[in-house]
C-alpha cells in the first residue's frame, strides 16, 4: 500500500505539471497512463466498472469521474485529477485541484478550504476514533467558509481494490460511522462546492457535474489509521503534495 499510495503520488505530481492553456484532457489521460507504465503499475480505474479512461478528470462545474476528451483546457479552469494505480495488487488513490495558469480569489479560497477540510479530516483518521469524527471536521470547516458538501459520493476503504467499506462521507451520517482500527486504509476525499451540494451525471453515464454548474473542488489522500498519528499513504518522496 505504501509503494503504491507513493506512485500514485508521483504520477499525480508529475501530471498536473503539464497541465497548461491548450492541452487537452485527453492528452493529459494519455499522460497519465505512460506515467502509470513507465512506473511498473497499472491504471486502478481504466476498466473499472468499465470506465473508459486512465484518470478521472473533472472541469470546473465538473466534480468527480470526467472523462478524457478533446476539450482543451483554457486559463483559470479548475481541473480535478484523480488518480488511482495499482502495484502488485494493491491501490493507491490520490486526487488534486489545479487551476490552469491561474484563477479567481473565490477560486483559490474554494481550493484552500477544500484542503483545509482534507487535513482536517484525517487528523481525526486516528484508532478509536469514529468515521464521524472525520466526516464531521470536514463538514464543520467547509460549512463555515460558506460552501458545501457533496452528498452522493464519498471516501472508502481501499486497499486490493479501489473501493471497499468504510464509506467515509464528507458529512456526518449515522449510517456510517464505524469505530477505525490500526491498519484499516482509507481515501478520505471532500468535494466541496461553491453553491449548493446537489449534483448530477451526465449522458456519459460518468461525469458528476454540479446541478447549478458552479465551481467545485475535490482533494484526496489515502490514510493508513495506526496505533498513533495517521499516516498519509499518497506522498511523494516522503512530501505532500499541497
Amino acid at each position: 500500500m505504501r509503494r503504491a499510495g507513493s506512485i500514485a503520488a508521483s504520477v499525480l505530481r508529475a501530471a498536473a505539471s503539464t497541465i497548461r492553456p491548450g492541452i487537452t484532457t485527453l492528452e493529459l489521460d494519455r499522460t497519465v497512463g505512460s506515467l502509470i507504465e513507465a512506473q511498473g503499475a497499472i491504471s486502478a480505474f481504466l476498466g473499472y466498472r468499465n470506465f473508459p479512461s486512465n484518470c478521472c478528470i473533472s472541469v470546473n462545474e465538473g466534480v468527480v469521474h470526467g472523462i478524457g476528451s478533446e476539450r482543451r483546457l483554457q486559463y483559470g479552469d479548475l481541473v480535478k485529477l484523480d488518480v488511482g494505480v495499482r502495484y502488485r495488487g494493491f491501490v493507491g488513490d490520490v486526487a488534486m485541484t489545479v487551476a490552469v495558469g491561474g484563477c479567481s480569489p473565490a477560486a483559490q479560497k474554494l481550493m484552500d478550504v477544500t484542503v483545509g477540510s482534507l487535513y482536517l479530516g484525517i487528523g481525526k483518521a486516528r484508532a478509536g476514533n469514529k468515521v464521524s469524527d472525520v466526516s464531521r471536521a470536514i463538514q464543520n470547516h467547509v460549512e463555515a467558509n460558506g460552501f458545501s458538501v457533496v452528498r452522493e459520493f464519498v471516501g472508502h476503504g481501499v486497499g486490493r481494490s479501489v473501493h471497499e467499506e468504510p464509506q467515509i462521507p464528507n458529512y456526518v451520517d449515522e449510517r456510517y460511522n464505524c469505530r477505525l482500527v490500526p491498519g484499516l486504509t482509507i481515501a478520505i476525499e471532500p468535494m466541496v462546492n461553491v453553491g449548493a451540494p446537489g449534483v448530477e451525471i451526465l449522458k456519459d453515464g460518468w461525469t458528476v457535474v454540479t446541478k447549478d454548474r458552479q465551481l467545485s473542488a475535490h482533494y484526496e489522500h489515502t490514510v493508513l489509521v495506526t496505533d498513533g498519528d495517521p499516516e498519509i499513504l499518497t506522498r511523494d518522496e516522503g512530501s505532500p503534495l499541497y
